[in-house]
C-alpha cells in the first residue's frame, strides 16, 4: 500500500517568547531570551527560582472567566494554539467531513495545576469542597477532547503521553492516521502547563534543573561545557495536518511536508538516557528511512538539546552514530536555550521551528553557547540565527521513560 502525503498547513504556538506562532518564531531568530524569574506563586522556598512561564497569556482574557474556570491552563494554550493553526489553514468546518477530520495531542503531565490546587482544597476544606470540574480538567486527553468540541471534529481523537517526547508521539501518529487513510485532516501537537509548585519542587529534588538563580538568562545553555541542567517551561504548538491532495484541492497554503516518523526506546533507565546515545541514533535512523532519503539530505536538525550533562553528551554521540561524517556537516541548534524545557510539548514547538526553517530558508539559534565541550563537538549555530537552504529538517524529543521519538520536514518536491 502507497502511502499518502501529508503535508502542514496551519500552525499555531505560545511560549515565552510569543502567544502566536510567528511572534515565538521571529523572537527565537532574534536570540531574545523567555527564562526569567517567576513571579505567579511564592518561590522563596526553593532552590530554583525561575523558569520559562508565559505571562502574557491570560486564560480568563482569552475565554472569558466563565469558560476559562472549565479547562485547565494546559488545555487552554491547546486550544488557543488549535485556533490560530485552524485559522491559518483556511479549514472551513463547514465545507469538510466532520469525519474525516481528527485530533492527536501529547501531554507529559496534562493538567497538573487543577490537581495541585484542588488536592490544597480537599486538604483545607474537605472532600465536599472539591471542584466537579477536576477530573474533566486533569485528563490528559482533555486537551484533543476540547479542540473537537469546540470545531466539531468527529475523527480520531486520543492524547499521548510519553513524557518529554508526548508531542513527537501525537504527530507522528497523526501522521500515521492521515497516511493509512483514516483521515483527510489531523490536528495534532501537543500542551504542557507545568511550571507549578508541585512540579517545580519535584524537579529541584531530582537535580535536573539549572541553579542559576543569579542569571537566569543564562541558565539553559545546550551543548554548553558549563551547562547544569535544564530551565522548566510552558508552552504549546498546534498544526494542521492534512493530505496533499486534500490540501491542493482547497488552494491551502503549504509549509512543508510531514516525511518521516520514528520511534524507540533505549530500555535503559527511567530518567538517564543511554550514554552511547544507541537508542537514539536508531530512531534518527528510522525516521530517515522512513521519510525515503539519505542522511546528507537533512540540513538542519532542532535537538532534544536540554542542557543536562548526560542529555547533550548522549544526543551528540546519537547524532554522530546515525549521520556518520554528515554529522559534522548538519547545522544543529537547541530552542530550548530560549523557551526552556516544555516537557509533553517541546516536540510540537519544535517541530514548528523545523517547517518555518524549512519554509523560510533559515534556522534559529542555540543561545548562551559560550564554553565548548570536548564531548559536544558539533555545530550548534552559536547565538546567531543562520540563513542557509533548508531542504529537510529533523526534530528530536527524548523522553524520561528512554522514549525516543524523530520527526522529518521537507520541502514540498
Amino acid at each position: 500500500m502507497e502511502k499518502r502525503r501529508v503535508v502542514i498547513t496551519g500552525m499555531g504556538a505560545a511560549t515565552a517568547l510569543g502567544t502566536t506562532a510567528e511572534g515565538s518564531w521571529e523572537n527565537m531568530l532574534a536570540g531574545k531570551n523567555g527564562v526569567a524569574p517567576l513571579e505567579h506563586f511564592d518561590t522563596t522556598e526553593f532552590s530554583v527560582k525561575f523558569g520559562a512561564y508565559i505571562s502574557e497569556f491570560d486564560g480568563d482574557e482569552r475565554f472569558g472567566k466563565s469558560e476559562a474556570r472549565k479547562i485547565d491552563r494546559s488545555s487552554q494554550l491547546a486550544v488557543h494554539c488549535a485556533d490560530e493553526a485552524i485559522q491559518e489553514s483556511g479549514l472551513s468546518a463547514d465545507q469538510e467531513d466532520p469525519e474525516r477530520i481528527g485530533v492527536i495531542l501529547g501531554s507529559g503531565i496534562g493538567g497538573i495545576s487543577e490537581t495541585e490546587s484542588q488536592h490544597a482544597r480537599l486538604l483545607e476544606k474537605g472532600p465536599r469542597r472539591v471542584s466537579p470540574f477536576l477530573v474533566p480538567k486533569m485528563m490528559v486527553n482533555s486537551m484533543s477532547g476540547q479542540i473537537a468540541i469546540r470545531h466539531g471534529y468527529q475523527g480520531p481523537n486520543f492524547a499521548t503521553a510519553s513524557a518529554c517526547a508526548s508531542a513527537g508521539h501525537a504527530l507522528g501518529m497523526a501522521l500515521r492516521t492521515i497516511q493509512y487513510g483514516d483521515a483527510d485532516v489531523m490536528i495534532s501537537g501537543g500542551a504542557e502547563s507545568a511550571v507549578t509548585p508541585l512540579t517545580l519542587a519535584g524537579f529541584c529534588s531530582l537535580k535536573a534543573l539549572s541553579t542559576r538563580n543569579e542569571d537566569p538568562a543564562h541558565a539553559s545553555r545546550p551543548f554548553d561545557k558549563d551547562r547544569d541542567g535544564f530551565v522548566l517551561g510552558e508552552g504549546a504548538s498546534v498544526m494542521v495536518l492534512e493530505e496533499l491532495e486534500h490540501a491542493k484541492k482547497r488552494g491551502a497554503q503549504i509549509f512543508a511536508e510531514l516525511v518521516g516518523f520514528a520511534n524507540n526506546d533505549d530500555a535503559y533507565h527511567i530518567t538517564a538516557p543511554s550514554p552511547d546515545g544507541r537508542g537514539a541514533a536508531r530512531a534518527l535512523q528510522l525516521a530517515i528511512r522512513d521519510a525515503g532519503i539519505e542522511s546528507t539530505a537533512i540540513d538542519y536538525i532542532n535537538a532534544h538539546g536540554t542542557s543536562t550533562l548526560y542529555n547533550d553528551k548522549s544526543e551528540t554521540a546519537a547524532i554522530k552514530a546515525a549521520f556518520g561524517e554528515h554529522a559534522r556537516k548538519v547545522s544543529i541548534s537547541s530552542t530550548k536555550s530560549m523557551i526552556g524545557h516544555l516537557l509533553g510539548a517541546s516536540g510540537a514547538v519544535e517541530l514548528m521551528v523545523c517547517a518555518m526553517a524549512t519554509y523560510r530558508n533559515v534556522v534559529p539559534p542555540t543561545i548562551n553557547y559560550v564554553t565548548p565541550d570536548p564531548d559536544c563537538d558539533l555545530d550548534y549555530v552559536p547565538n546567531e540565527a543562520r540563513e542557509m537552504p533548508v531542504r529537510y529538517a529533523m526534530s528530536n524529543s527524548l523522553g524520561f521513560g528512554g522514549h525516543n521519538t524523530s520527526l522529518i520536514v521537507g520541502k514540498l518536491s
